[in-house]
């Protein structure tokens, strides 16, 4: 067998790609630079050449691009970049021939409220999609209210109507716990649960099931049924975020949305963020919070902004310290 051909001008990641081939029983090779590709190329016969891989093989560049760019996560993405790394080199496997051992592709997402689990599911369906294991990567987003219904045999069907429209991509349940109720063992959601296992079984090369939702009730959740402990054995951890990183958040959707804070509103806004995340309890809702402060800031400058003759640009666009108090100016 010859060897595959890696080419990045990034080393670390290039030794990380040639790490897990080797680990799968491919023999590696590294070029750093075009000129050196080049030479080995025209001097070597290679069963595969990676070009600038960059820990993201043939997947949309934009894609990773959008993940790298999320606000903290830092645990998150190095974990999904280590599972892409795992499912490309499977089906380089199968390409060749080789055997690969069986792995459930189903996840479970646990952290707060708020902290990017939906986004980063809507993310890897589409990363999915770009490497070949999902034919569409869509993603149907639910909670226990799109699943279960109020009366016998209702539930059934409206599982199944949500996982027709999931399949090809991701299902995403979120607060997925709350499929199991503790004090009914009549609930229809244990129905649910019994639903959804079958179309995973049925649907393996078509279907990704993601559950979320806070760390010990989801423990629960996915020890009240064998089925899905034995689907569900990959875990993300969403931690919350600090901050600054609240502050990260809330400068891009000023920037996003078109405004700017000014000096004053700056200083205001990072102390009320630090002390939102110092002070943070059970209902602690990160980026949710974020979001709200930022859209009541909006609604206190509109306020202010139209009692003005005629406003600028620039004053149409800045958030001062007024807009960002939450007692709102007469």
């Amino acid at each position: 067998m010859n060897p595959i051909l890696i080419v990045d001008d990034e080393r670390p990641i290039a030794e990380l790609i040639e790490l897990t081939l080797l680990q799968a029983g491919y023999q590696c090779e590294i070029a750093l630079d075009g000129d050196t590709a080049a030479d080995k190329i025209e001097a070597g016969h290679y069963d595969l050449i990676l070009l600038d891989t960059a820990g993201r093989l043939h997947v949309d560049e934009e894609l990773m691009a959008e993940l790298d760019g999320l606000c903290g996560l830092e645990k998150v993405k190095k974990d999904v970049k280590s599972l892409i790394n795992l499912v490309k080199v499977r089906k380089m496997r199968q390409e060749h021939g080789l055997p690969v051992p069986p792995m459930s592709l189903h996840l479970v997402f646990l952290g707060n409220p708020g902290t990017g689990k939906t986004t980063v599911a809507r993310l890897l369906a589409k990363i999915y999609h770009a490497i070949g294991v999902l034919p569409k990567g869509q993603l149907v987003e639910v909670d226990r209210s799109g699943l279960v219904a109020g009366f016998v045999g209702q539930t059934a069907l409206k599982t199944g109507e949500v996982v027709q429209k999931a399949i090809g991509g991701v299902l995403f349940i979120d607060e997925a716990y709350a499929l199991v109720n503790a004090e009914s063992a009549n609930d229809f959601g244990h129905e649910a649960i019994e639903v959804l296992l079958k179309n995973m079984e049925d649907h393996r090369k078509d279907l990704i099931v993601i559950v979320a939702g806070y760390a010990q009730p989801m423990e629960r959740f996915l020890h009240s049924n064998p089925g899905l402990e034995s689907r569900f054995n990959k875990y993300f951890y969403f931690e919350d975020y600090n901050g600054d990183e609240l502050m990260e958040i809330f400068r891009s959707m000023c920037k996003k949305n078109g405004y700017t804070l000014s000096q004053k509103g700056e200083a205001q806004m990072k102390q009320d963020l630090l002390e939102l995340y110092e002070n943070r309890d059970e209902n602690f809702g990160n980026a949710r919070d974020v979001r709200n402060r930022f859209e009541q800031a909006v609604a206190r400058q509109s306020n202010r902004v139209a009692q003005l003759e005629s406003p600028t640009r620039e004053q149409l666009m800045e958030l001062r310290v007024e807009d960002l108090n939450e007692t709102e100016t007469a």
